[in-house]
């Protein structure tokens, strides 16, 4: 017959080593806390502050224009945070004025800080399939697709989906 305290003792562990195991699944698969660490994605997010990140969401969907995405590919040394601007299929151009053109219509996007220039990039430019064209909201700061190229969606490890951190701008990214 066993000692109640080793029963409760193994119970306990296997209860950790469970709770352990599922933290660890989620946080690889499902959901995980990632930093903003540059300055691309001002005015929306700024360096230092915490997201949520869902990873799952695009096995079963397609990414949406609007999107705030996690890059981490081939395309660049470093994980990005993007604004996903055209997706496959789409033709972008810009304006003189510095705006956003995607198949002849003008993007409204009010979180943009600064002007939309193709830098060099030659226009219109059509995404490729399984490939999107993405812009940091800050556009005179960013490298983005302008520079980089068409982001593969194997690529896109997930979407910004909440802000955890500052507590004063606690909530969804919307």
């Amino acid at each position: 017959m066993k000692k109640p305290w080793i029963r409760e003792l193994r119970d306990w562990c296997v209860t950790l080593g469970i709770a352990i195991t599922a933290a660890l699944l989620i946080q690889n698969y499902a959901f995980a806390q990632t930093e903003v660490k540059n300055i691309s994605m001002q005015k929306t997010l700024v360096d230092g502050q915490r997201l949520i990140e869902d990873k799952l969401s695009y096995h079963f969907e397609s990414p949406h224009r609007g999107d705030i995405v996690i890059i981490d590919g081939p395309e660049s040394d470093k994980r990005l945070i993007k604004r996903v601007i055209g997706l496959p299929g789409d033709a972008i151009d810009f304006t003189e004025d510095g705006h956003v053109l995607v198949n002849g219509k003008q993007l409204v996007e009010p979180y943009v800080k600064g002007l939309s220039y193709a830098n060099g990039m030659k226009v219109p430019y059509t995404v490729p399939a399984k490939h999107l064209f993405v812009m940091g909201d800050n556009r005179e700061n960013s490298q983005d697709s302008r520079m980089l190229g068409p982001i593969a969606l194997s690529s896109i490890e997930g979407r910004a989906v909440f802000r955890l951190w500052p507590l004063n701008k606690f909530g969804g990214l919307g």
